[in-house]
């Protein structure tokens, strides 16, 4: 009996712990929804630059389609559902040839498929090079995946292609030091960016013993055996000394775009500019599709903060990307940085929204129903404040308590 005591003690929070993980789980759900609501398929939108996407294994078994975040809430609720995060160039499958007889319930008139859309093993529920599930039922304590910048694959730490872990740019806290991931596949194709300086690679945290002897601690350096930057093939034609990249870059970089828009890389000295689209002189000086560089062997590559910023935007490059099917990355709202920056700016027009509401519903109020308004609220929040006072922080709230608050709110009331 003690031990059944013991356990429900140690699943109890505070009213503190609790409202503080309710907001935050708010704050994720939107940063990965995006700001969507839920209420309309986004068909119409087209194929979205960005957008939460899940599949449904009940009406697509062989994971070859996505449905949206309405979608997944109105047409297949308490169905089998695979939470995907979020997709690039994706449209909305739900109820096309793929669901059989299945229509969707919020946009029925859908054309037979969705051409431009790209699957991969994540719609079945398999991740990884592993190919496991997440969450995984055969492991207690879920691995922490990362996920490539390119393929939208999520990849365990351990199978990332590194001789250890501890090759993973972070901070002392654990934090990532890098914006964005390439995995081992997909590092092939962008051997190319090996041609920049090496400031687009996230710094790799060194103890100072090892670095130098200045004796500090928080010491940056580039991480060769991490992206291979530095690994450069003997009499490599494409080898570039990286101060005259920093002096190519800039130079190019001011005389094609009007005014500076500068931003220091962090644990650098290197300044980065926005290139133009429209430059006609090559950053980088090597036409990729003619001659592109090829390096032995692959790895991952984790690259620093605004580092698409400082790609190549010359006409022969911009080709380049196109062939290769990553011209993406030169579109700003592609990038997971921006994308959650633009749904906490939604999520806080929404939260604004909802106090306008409240204050044009205390405007068409007259005066005594201002007065009783404020009164009431004014009455509630001191019961509550009274209880959460005199009650015990370390103790579970119960249904009782909070029929105690309201009583003694209808109580007050009745005096008055």
């Amino acid at each position: 009996m003690a031990d059944v005591f013991e356990e429900e003690a140690e699943q109890t929070v505070s009213i503190q712990e609790y409202l503080k993980d309710v907001e935050d789980q708010e704050l994720e759900a939107d940063l990965v929804l995006g700001g969507d609501e839920g209420k309309e398929c986004t068909y119409i939108k087209g194929y979205m630059k960005r957008q939460a996407i899940f599949s449904c294994l009940t009406c697509t078994m062989d994971g070859n389609a996505g449905v949206c975040t309405a979608c997944s809430l109105s047409c297949h609720d308490g169905h089998e559902i695979v939470e995907l995060w979020t997709k690039r160039n994706f449209r909305c499958d739900c109820g096309n040839s793929k669901f059989g007889e299945f229509f969707c319930k919020l946009f029925p008139n859908k054309d037979i498929e969705n051409v431009e859309n790209s699957y991969n093993h994540n719609f079945k529920g398999s991740y990884c090079t592993c190919g496991r599930p997440y969450p995984d039922p055969d492991i207690e304590e879920q691995e922490e995946m990362i996920q490539c910048c390119i393929c939208e694959d999520w990849f365990h730490e351990e199978h990332l292609g590194l001789e250890s872990s501890d090759e993973i740019p972070r901070d002392e806290e654990g934090e990532p030091l890098y914006e964005d991931f390439i995995c081992q596949t997909c590092s092939g194709v962008f051997s190319f960016l090996t041609l920049y300086p090496k400031s687009i690679w996230a710094g790799v945290r060194q103890h100072d013993a090892t670095v130098n002897n200045n004796k500090e601690k928080d010491v940056f350096e580039d991480p060769p055996s991490v992206c291979g930057s530095s690994q450069k093939l003997e009499n490599d034609p494409y080898s570039h000394n990286s101060q005259q990249m920093d002096h190519a870059i800039t130079n190019t970089v001011s005389e094609n775009v009007p005014g500076e828009n500068t931003e220091k890389n962090e644990g650098s000295s290197q300044v980065i500019q926005d290139a133009s689209p429209s430059s006609s002189t090559c950053v980088i000086g090597v036409d990729l599709l003619v001659a592109p560089p090829v390096f032995d062997g692959s790895k991952p590559m984790f690259l620093s903060k605004n580092w698409r910023d400082i790609l190549c935007r010359c006409e022969k490059c911009v080709d380049f990307y196109t062939q290769k099917c990553i011209n993406f990355l030169l579109d700003k709202e592609d990038s997971i940085v921006e994308y959650e920056k633009m749904a906490k700016q939604k999520r806080e027009e929404k939260l604004h929204q909802q106090e306008g509401v409240e204050l044009n519903l205390l405007d068409k109020l007259g005066h005594v129903g201002k007065m009783e308004f404020l009164n009431g609220v004014a009455d509630m929040k001191n019961e509550i404040h009274a209880f959460l006072e005199s009650f015990d922080p370390s103790k579970p709230i119960t249904s009782a308590d909070v029929h105690q608050v309201f009583e003694n709110l209808a109580k007050k009331r009745r005096r008055v």
